[in-house]
């Protein structure tokens, strides 16, 4: 595509040249113009004409923003003075006139007959690409009569008077009213849509995709394109029907004479099958050899249907004149077919005498008058009536109501006399017209339906419309009325014309074999026989025509994965595979061989298809969108929606089994296209009509907290990423997505550090790996990033803000802090500390796991093993829910669950057995139950050990926050101890003091700068004069308190160091943890809470060292805030050599219930 705006001669002294050098610099890589010629144009006064290449890439979100012109609007210099203000949105907000010209320019029409035309014309001149044309269609030959060839079709001339016999006058009339209602229902609601904006070629599918999404817009398209190409497999069987009956009988490959019953019946399908066949195989070859020749037939194929209709209503006409002599011969009241006699009577009387008949040869064995002759035959007269009486004598109140039959019923004539024993049998049945279906209702009503469908036409081609938003509504509503005139007329006419037997005989072999409607037809049955051949070989050539275009349409909507194939074609772009699709299942309609039988499949398409239109219009209506605004106003929302419900009772009249076929492949094509299909935004209603939905939900929701029946985890999932926004531990959503067995929420947030002006794209990118690492581990939920100056308050902002209204998390799922003892992670399990807080606060569970790189996969599976419950304490029941979730889940499916609970020296470890088995039988859930006992014990000497290591790690942390001041003057202190210690006593000695005392009360505790350095004494390294302290990076601390002993030195108030209790001497200093004033100096809170741990920690040991993962009660942090670092050893050392723990904190509410 290029561009050709004209750059105007200026006053100023700017040269064309240095014009198009300033477009060259917008347009890098266009080749510039010489330099001399423009020259020579602007000496001349001429304009300069700069030419502008695009990038031919349709764009289809926006035909004037961000489209390919944009580079041509860049162009525009905007250095105006009225326009400075808004210079830096130029890129994303154009200028109104550049809106409006883009606008005025805006072409979207996709390449469709036409232009396949002029492609295939003009391959060889393909380097040249001709400007296409503008529409010039107007709404007569756009819209009003491609309805009026699409709507009249293969019913109205081959099963219009059956369907009057057989209902009545009455009975077809509704039937007519009711399809026609129904259609015209729709057409009101597709002219809204088509009006509502500008529509592109793609018609009815292009409408209820863009205005019910891709899953409903994919399914509906489908089925209408199987409904068209059922059509066509219609016309084809109509148009073989009308060869081998009416034409050329004698063609037929399998012959009828001399068969009866099912052998005739069985012939004449196969005969239909072959023709079929070779039928559909020659308009395949035209429509892909080339698509004009349709196109030129289509006013041909057009006018014989016009021609025929007019041909009927001459023929009504000329009955109230002359009635035309088409007798037809009853025997008794029975109606006899009229092919191997000549004369309706048993005898004729001649100059010789009285002579048998034909007829008599047929009922009796001899010509003599005294054969031995059919009961039947005998027993009653033969009479002879005209087929067609005319429009005045009266025959239509005979007609007025239904007579309907089984299959091989006699075609009798009503008010007739009959003479027959009723234990007769029925002999020589071929020689009557025969019921060849069984008939009823709702038959009559799947049969007529295909002959209203068509109204889509019209929007088919909006796209080469002068003005479809005008043409479209005006029409194709024209059509409908036309046309549902011609059928309400006719079902009048056809019932005060033709006589009721004649009517009833479905291939009119009681009138010499004619059409039926030709019988009535003027000046000769032969115009209805051909004419009606001939439109009906163009209906099915259009229907092979539009429904490889449809097919086409929804594949390179990449909606249907399995379907992309059928977007390519030939190089002119015709469908070449959708085409060869369509024969294949139009091939399996032609193979049914029965146009009674393919009718109504096509009719619970089309019925699907216009249900669709009306709910879509309705939708738009009732959710008041904003972009709802067509230009034709005669719509309602209950108009669509009658018409939808019109269309939903007419599919189970039709039939029900099919209806429910036809809803359960729309259906597997709606989940279908909802799981593999490609995600795309369109602004369908459907998304209206779910944040309606939604917002309902949830205001429901804040009515009140769910009831403990109704809880299930709500989670909010905290990952961290790392410096490329890559989520750290991935499998913590593995885990989420084992738990979310139960469903409800799922929220997948991290926080970052920054502002949030500042960091914005790196949000962004957290978010979109948030997105990706949720679709891998097939975790269906929301992600979320808060920004803030600082890691500790995004989280809290996270935790939050999190959720809307009602639907809120109810747990996080959080993992533990890794390598939280090396001295530079100690800000991050202060951030958990208090993240444990505040969901306490919170009145929210929590679930820790901790070595969360061990648990399992979404693809592992656990062939056996044990899930281990540690219930210490009552949390609400979450130790009792988790391990049933994740039971649910392929991962966790066969291990089984086993619960421990601790009994004291004061409980009844017998009793507290039988009452938690008497609780897990009322919560209906299946365990292993043991008590375990745990009496108290003396502390052991390793407790003392691990809790002093641990307050020596204390007193170190709080040396790590002090001012760089503070701590020279510390050292300085140390270092001068320790020179007066050497001089005093030995240059062997060194001075140490074990910092044990009593924490200070948190009123004097202040927080310090995050400046560390630790001062660590190695155990295995001899203390030397020359270095009696070594200040050291916080990496290089201790690896482990087996390994080095760490040690902190501190100063009284006065100034002077603490005397050391104990002899400064290295067996000192290698027996400190022997000595036992020491640990009676220790907080006994502390090692009361060691003991604990320790004790815990050996029985979980022992029972549930090969557990596949260890549920347990989570302590909760310290209220007072100087034990922080002491609450995460408590829980290392609970939790130590466990392979996967998870760690669970209740929320303060009951989850679970025995009650039903």
């Amino acid at each position: 595509m290029s561009l050709r705006f004209t750059v105007s001669k200026s006053d100023g002294d700017r040269r064309p040249s240095d014009i198009q050098g300033e477009v060259n610099q917008l347009f890098e890589g266009d080749e510039p113009p010489t330099c001399g010629a423009t020259e020579r144009e602007a000496a001349a006064g001429a304009e300069v004409v700069v030419v502008l290449k695009g990038d031919s890439n349709p764009k289809e979100s926006s035909p004037f923003i961000n489209s390919s012109d944009a580079a041509g609007e860049k162009s525009q210099q905007y250095d105006g003075k009225h326009m400075a203000l808004f210079e830096e949105e130029m890129d994303t907000s154009p200028m109104v006139s550049s809106l409006l010209s883009s606008l005025a320019n805006y072409s979207n029409l996709p390449q469709g007959s036409k232009e396949h035309e002029e492609a295939e014309n003009n391959e060889a001149e393909s380097a040249r690409k001709k400007p296409i044309k503008a529409p010039q269609l107007g709404t007569l030959m756009g819209v009003y009569l491609p309805c009026i060839q699409n709507i009249f079709g293969v019913i109205l001339f081959l099963r219009m008077t059956w369907l009057v016999g057989i209902g009545g006058v009455i009975g077809t009339f509704v039937i007519v009213f009711m399809c026609c209602t129904t259609t015209m229902l729709t057409a009101i609601s597709m002219s809204a849509i088509a009006t509502n904006g500008v529509v592109p070629a793609g018609g009815s599918y292009y409408m209820i995709s863009r205005s019910l999404g891709p899953e409903f817009g994919g399914a509906v398209g489908i089925c209408f394109y199987l409904g068209t190409t059922y059509a066509g497999a219609m016309y084809i069987l109509g148009a073989i029907e009308l060869l081998l009956i009416y034409i050329a009988p004698q063609a037929a490959i399998f012959p009828l004479e001399g068969l009866e019953g099912a052998e005739a019946e069985a012939a004449l399908l196969n005969n239909m099958r072959v023709y079929g066949t070779i039928l559909l195989t020659s308009m395949a070859t035209v429509v892909f050899v080339g698509v004009k020749y349709v196109n030129k037939l289509a006013l041909v194929f057009l006018a014989c249907v016009i021609l025929s209709i007019l041909a009927v209503y001459a023929g009504v006409i000329k009955t109230g004149i002359d009635a035309p002599d088409f007798p037809v011969c009853i025997l008794g009241n029975r109606t006899l077919i009229w092919k191997t006699f000549d004369v309706c009577a048993k005898s004729i009387e001649t100059a010789n005498g009285t002579v048998t008949t034909q007829l008599w040869r047929m009922f009796c064995d001899s010509p003599l008058l005294n054969a031995t002759c059919d009961s039947y035959f005998a027993a009653n007269n033969v009479t002879q009536i005209q087929g067609i009486p005319g429009v005045t004598s009266g025959v239509l109140a005979e007609n007025l109501f239904g007579t309907y039959y089984e299959k091989g019923d006699l075609i009798a004539r009503k008010y007739m006399v009959s003479v027959e024993e009723q234990d007769d049998p029925l002999t020589n049945s071929n020689r009557y017209v025969l019921a060849d279906i069984a008939s009823f209702f709702t038959l009559l009503i799947g049969i007529y339906f295909p002959s209203v469908t068509g109204i889509m036409a019209g929007s088919n081609r909006s796209g080469d419309l002068r003005d479809a938003q005008k043409s479209i509504p005006i029409g194709t509503i024209a059509a409908i009325t036309t046309t549902s005139f011609v059928y309400m007329s006719s079902v009048i006419l056809f019932g005060a014309c033709i006589e009721g037997v004649v009517l009833r005989d479905k291939f009119g072999e009681g009138v010499h074999g004619n059409l039926v409607i030709g019988t009535l037809a003027w000046p000769s049955p032969w115009v209805i026989v051909i004419g009606s051949f001939f439109s009906t070989c163009g209906a099915g050539l259009q229907s092979l025509t539009g429904a490889p275009r449809l097919l086409q349409a929804i594949a390179k909507d990449g909606i249907v994965p399995a379907l992309r194939i059928f977007g390519h074609g030939k190089a002119n772009g015709e469908p070449t595979w959708s085409l060869l699709l369509t024969a294949c299942i139009c091939e399996t309609g032609i193979l049914i061989a029965s146009l009674d039988a393919v009718a109504p499949i096509l009719s619970m398409f089309f019925l699907m298809c216009y249900m669709f239109v009306n709910l879509a219009c309705a939708l738009q209506t009732l959710l008041r969108t904003p972009n709802w605004r067509p230009r034709f106003k005669f719509y309602h929302w209950a108009l669509s929606f009658l018409g939808m419900s019109l269309c939903l009772t007419l599919m189970f009249i039709c039939s029900w089994y099919y209806a429910i076929v036809a809803m359960v492949i729309a259906g597997s094509i709606y989940k279908y296209i909802e799981f593999a299909g490609a995600e795309k935004e369109w602004g369908d209603g459907i998304r209206g009509l779910s944040l309606s939905a939604a917002r309902y939900a949830l205001m429901r929701l804040e009515e009140g907290p769910p009831h403990t029946k109704n809880w299930r985890p709500q989670l909010l999932v905290m990952v961290s990423t790392d410096a490329e926004q890559t989520v750290e531990q991935p499998r913590l959503l593995s885990l989420t997505n084992q738990l979310k067995a139960g469903k409800g929420l799922t929220i997948v947030g991290t926080a970052l550090e920054g502002t949030y002006l500042e960091n914005s794209d790196q949000a962004q990118r957290a978010e979109q790996s948030l997105r990706k690492l949720m679709d891998t581990e097939k975790v269906k939920g929301f992600c979320q990033v808060t920004v803030s100056s600082n890691l500790r308050d995004a989280t809290s902002h996270l935790l939050q803000a999190s959720g809307l209204g009602g639907l809120k998390h109810n747990a996080v799922l959080v993992s533990w802090p890794r390598n939280w003892k090396q001295g530079d992670e100690h800000q991050h399990w202060r951030n958990f500390i208090e993240l444990v807080r505040e969901t306490t606060a919170a009145r929210l569970a929590l679930l820790v796991p901790k070595n969360i790189s061990a648990f399992p996969s979404n693809g592992e599976r656990f062939t056996e093993g044990h899930i281990d419950v540690w219930w210490i304490v009552h949390d609400g029941g979450m130790l009792m829910l988790l391990p049933f979730l994740l039971r649910q889940h392929k991962v966790w499916r066969k291990c089984k669950m086993r619960i421990f609970t601790v009994a004291q020296l004061d409980d009844n470890s017998i009793q507290m057995k039988k009452d938690l088995t008497t609780f897990l039988y009322h919560l209906r859930i299946e365990a292993m139950i043991e008590v375990v006992e745990m009496h108290d014990g003396d502390i052991s000497a390793y407790t003392y050990e691990k809790t002093l290591v641990m307050e020596q790690r204390s007193q170190m942390l709080k040396q790590i926050n002090l001012t760089k001041t503070e701590r020279e003057r510390e050292i300085q202190s140390i270092t001068d101890s320790s020179r007066g210690s050497i001089r005093r006593k030995n240059p062997a000695a060194v001075t140490t003091q074990l910092s044990v005392t009593e924490e200070p009360p948190a009123a004097s505790k202040e927080e310090k700068p995050e400046e560390e350095v630790q001062l660590i004494h190695d155990n295995t390294t001899p203390a030397s004069p020359a270095t009696p302290a070594t200040p050291l990076l916080p990496g290089e601390g201790a690896q482990s308190p087996g390994e080095q002993v760490q040690m902190t030195w501190t100063e009284k108030c006065d100034g002077e160091p603490d005397k050391p209790p104990g002899a400064a001497t290295p067996e000192g200093i290698k027996d400190i943890f022997n000595m036992k004033p020491e640990w009676e100096n220790l907080n006994q809170s502390n090692v009361r809470r060691m003991h604990t741990a320790l004790r815990l920690n050996e029985v979980i040991l022992k029972k549930s060292s090969e557990a596949k993962l260890v549920l347990l009660n989570m302590p909760g942090a310290p209220k007072n805030r100087i034990g922080d670092e002491n609450y995460m050893e408590f829980l290392e050392v609970l939790t130590e050599g466990l392979n996967r723990v998870l760690l669970v904190r209740g929320g303060g509410r009951e989850v679970i219930t025995i009650y039903s």
